[in-house]
């Protein structure tokens, strides 16, 4: 069968016609479609998309919140062989204008009003762009804007049959635009033999069938889960989807999905709300410590192949039902897979997961990848390593440690840009991921920090940020921290408290007033610098802040300090928080001439 999304995805829907392919809440209950009826979607988009005139390569923009028609857009433009281009649905106009124009496309489908709004803001600078369509429309909306159930079309099926006869490996399945932390964002090129590939390696890792069902929370426009829900769709597996990744929590209690992918933020929120719960209880913490460790006595034994000893299997049963248990149903029950990407993930939130029954499958890769490198799995599991690399793909380590990739699922280039093509990738095929990382004595990838974000101090030390990062956010009372220092002389650290593990520490002790003047007292500011000097102390000196301010406001992807992924944008939070960062490196310099 030939390697092209649109061609696998009507043999799945041949296959499980009345299985549910899409679900999404809708009030107190499910709207649910079977892979025949987004089947029947998919071809009204596609002939829709005809209808006006779309051609093989065009470029068709998808601006909205994950919803099932993200899916049937995205996969009817795969139908005419048309080239989907995702908009985060947090962008701005600026960066929608960039997108647009750069992609040159032609037909752009928005969410709703706010989206709407933000493109009309600068269609006048979009003479490519020939029609908005809107899948909420609103009254009153602007006469030029059709609505979705307006554009879809009763399917001519020949001409659409024609039309995918024609559908090659080759084919563009996307461009997606990195969420880059400096300049403008550059169009990815991904290849339909890309995921394809990808789907392939995955399938020698994991087994499941369309009996499993997934959640999707992470944006649809971000590489990973735009990946991961083609895979899920490919294997006749329920995909549920989540237009507001603010409401996971209650989302995976609904849904009790078996299969998900996130990023590491959502499970050391499920770690820090697990371990703030018994906080108050010396009985209750006592219960919940004996429960992890005996989880994970024999957890440990199962990865290395062993049958834990007498000893802790039988206390297993009595700790599952106390602790393990409720830590399993937060997350919606057990699960076949469990991964998270996009940013790295602390061992003890790993070591935690992997002690309640749910082991965590960590992978690496980029945008550029399509976007898996490493994963992983089963049958290849190490904490603290984002696995071995995948099927059909190979790893090199060059210069400067960079972690290289070369394999099927590599990137065709960047869009209108053979320079910055000519700069990611070698004239031998290897991938330059900017990533420094090694490969352990077992085939396992370990990543140690992003090359670029790597601290070169004034006296010529170099220290590697985010390491010592991970250290200072395995205290639940930290949620952000960034290391300082580059061309500085010695590092130093910006944080940002937990808003309720601030209330909690308030509460205990005992500070007049209510949290808003905790989180500008002395007090809080005092115990932040308390526990890093304690976290940090065996540290190498040159690797120890020799100062700690608190943030003011939060850090979001509205006003650009998070990425999509919410990782935390580096050279942003710098800029923005310039004035204070000056402040402290000056107040350093007083106190080492004041000797």
């Amino acid at each position: 069968m030939i390697d092209h999304l649109a061609v696998q995805l009507r043999a799945t829907i041949a296959a499980h016609p009345d299985r549910p392919a899409t679900r999404i809440r809708v009030g107190d209950g499910w709207q649910t479609h079977t892979f025949r009826e987004f089947g029947e979607r998919i071809d009204e988009a596609a002939q829709g998309l005809l209808d006006r005139g779309i051609q093989p390569g065009d470029r068709i923009g998808l601006f909205a919140n994950n919803c099932p028609e993200w899916s049937q857009i995205d996969f009817g433009a795969a139908t005419v062989r048309a080239v989907p281009v995702p908009i985060y649905a947090t962008s701005t106009p600026q960066q929608i204008r960039h997108i647009a124009a750069d992609s040159g496309m032609r037909i752009l489908f928005v969410g709703g009003r706010s989206e709407c709004e933000r493109v009309l803001e600068v269609a006048g600078d979009l003479p490519a762009l020939e029609l908005v369509v809107i899948l909420t429309p609103w009254e009153g909306m602007p006469a030029q804007i059709v609505a979705y159930d307006d554009f879809r079309a009763t399917p001519d099926a020949a001409a659409l049959e024609e039309r995918l006869a024609g559908a090659s490996p080759a084919d563009l399945t996307s461009i997606i635009y990195t969420s880059g932390t400096t300049g403008d964002p550059k169009g990815v090129m991904l290849r339909h033999s890309a995921i394809i590939a990808q789907k392939e390696a995955l399938e020698k890792l994991f087994h499941f069938g369309p009996e499993e069902h997934s959640l999707c929370f992470l944006p649809l426009s971000h590489a990973l889960e735009r990946a991961w829900t083609s895979v899920v769709l490919l294997k006749g597996c329920m995909n549920t989807y989540v237009p507001d990744a603010r409401t996971v929590a209650e989302a995976l209690v609904q849904a009790k999905p078996t299969l998900l992918v996130s990023v590491p933020k959502l499970y050391e929120k499920v770690f820090a709300t697990a371990h703030a719960k018994v906080a108050a209880s010396g009985m209750k913490r006592s219960i919940f410590r004996w429960a992890l460790r005996v989880g994970g006595w024999n957890q440990r034994a199962y990865r290395k192949g062993r049958r834990p000893s007498w000893f802790w299997r039988a206390q297993l049963g009595l700790a599952d039902r106390l602790v393990l248990s409720s830590i399993r149903a937060a997350l919606g029950g057990s699960k076949t897979v469990l991964a998270c990407g996009g940013a790295p993930i602390r061992k003890e939130i790993e070591e935690f997961f992997s002690a309640v029954g749910l082991p965590i499958y960590t992978g690496y890769g980029l945008t550029e990848a399509s976007p898996l490198i490493t994963f992983n799995s089963p049958s290849g599991f190490k904490i603290g390593t984002t696995g071995r690399v995948l099927a059909g793909g190979q790893l090199h380590i060059g210069e400067h440690g960079e972690v290289l990739f070369r394999g099927p699922n590599v990137m065709a280039g960047y869009w209108n840009n053979e320079e910055a093509t000519a700069a990611a990738i070698d004239s031998d095929g290897w991938l330059h991921t900017g990533d420094a990382g090694y490969v352990d004595v077992d085939g396992f990838l370990v990543i140690t920090d992003r090359i670029k974000d790597i601290i070169v101090t004034l006296g010529g030390k170099n220290v590697a940020p985010q390491p010592i990062e991970g250290l200072i956010l395995a205290d639940p009372l930290f949620e952000h921290a960034v290391l300082l220092g580059d061309n500085r002389p010695c590092v130093t650290l910006l944080v940002k408290p937990s808003l309720p593990q601030v209330e909690e520490l308030g509460r205990v002790m005992q500070w007049p007033g209510e949290v808003a003047d905790w989180l500008k007292s002395n007090e809080l500011a005092e115990e932040l610098r308390r526990r890093v000097a304690v976290l940090t102390d065996k540290l190498p000196s040159q690797e120890k802040p020799r100062a700690t301010e608190m943030m003011d406001g939060d850090l979001t992807m509205d006003n650009g300090l998070l990425t999509p992924t919410l990782k935390v944008r580096r050279r942003q939070v710098e800029e923005r928080f310039k004035e204070l960062i000056d402040s402290m490196y000056e107040a350093l310099e007083r106190r080492r001439r004041s000797g």
